[in-house]
């Protein structure tokens, strides 16, 4: 068997957002978190619910296992009892995310997907976020509008946490004293000034990072073969 090619470090990084999440929703948005999502649920996530995104829950290979009307899905949105994760337009260091607009949104430069559910996915359900792209137009300084809720923003929310952020550098966290975006793993093959050079504002580095956890074979063989046989993964991440 071949090693795990970056793409495939990325859904590694993905998956262990859901680590001892239990009986929760997942809710994947993009092609490698869903991948992510059903190879956590595959081997150290059994308790992990998948859904279809209407109506049914299901299995990682997408057969039905259960209904989950939308009624219900509101109160689990609304109790921490999902764990979603969103793209992001752009990022801060505080976690604040916009996927609505550039510029001023009074008068965009251009206008993006909306803010859509983002305001109630990060006040009321855990939030981790994946960017494809690492660049310093993504990890920016400020964000042109507040869709999704930061740490320095959410005071009060009970169950506001962004468990990590996820790129195809690096793994990101908010350990720090004051909850900004801290440096938690490099996948194999990128540096730390890499990472410093793509970001928009100042990370906190430790003084040494570790690497991005490897999949094991096992893992590597369900991604392969059961979860993404087609290889769509390398479509969004190449190297």
């Amino acid at each position: 068997m071949t090693g795990p090619t970056r793409a495939e470090y990325c859904v590694i990084a993905c998956a262990e957002a859901w680590r001892d999440d239990g009986e929760v929703l997942a809710s994947p948005m993009g092609l490698i978190p869903s991948i992510g999502a059903r190879l956590a649920r595959l081997t150290f996530a059994p308790e992990l619910l998948l859904t279809d995104g209407e109506a049914l829950l299901v299995r990682p290979d997408g057969t039905p296992e259960g209904w989950l009307p939308y009624r219900e899905h509101l109160a689990w949105v609304t109790g921490g009892r999902r764990h979603v994760m969103m793209g992001a337009s752009q990022i801060d260091r505080f976690g604040n995310q916009n996927i609505a607009c550039i510029g001023d949104w009074e008068r965009p430069r251009r206008q993006l997907l909306g803010v859509r559910g983002a305001p109630v996915n990060t006040l009321n359900n855990p939030t981790s976020y994946w960017i494809p792209r690492h660049s310093r137009r993504v990890f920016v300084d400020r964000v042109d509008m507040v869709c999704g809720v930061g740490y320095d923003r959410a005071a009060g929310a009970r169950y506001h946490r962004i468990p990590r952020v996820v790129s195809d550098l690096g793994v990101f966290d908010f350990a720090t004293p004051d909850r900004s975006m801290r440096l938690a793993s490099l996948h194999p093959g990128v540096t730390v000034e890499q990472v410093k050079e793509a970001t928009g504002f100042e990370l906190t580095v430790p003084d040494e990072v570790p690497a991005t956890r490897e999949p094991t074979d096992e893992e590597l063989r369900l991604i392969r073969e059961v979860v993404d046989p087609a290889g769509a993964r390398a479509r969004e991440v190449a190297a």
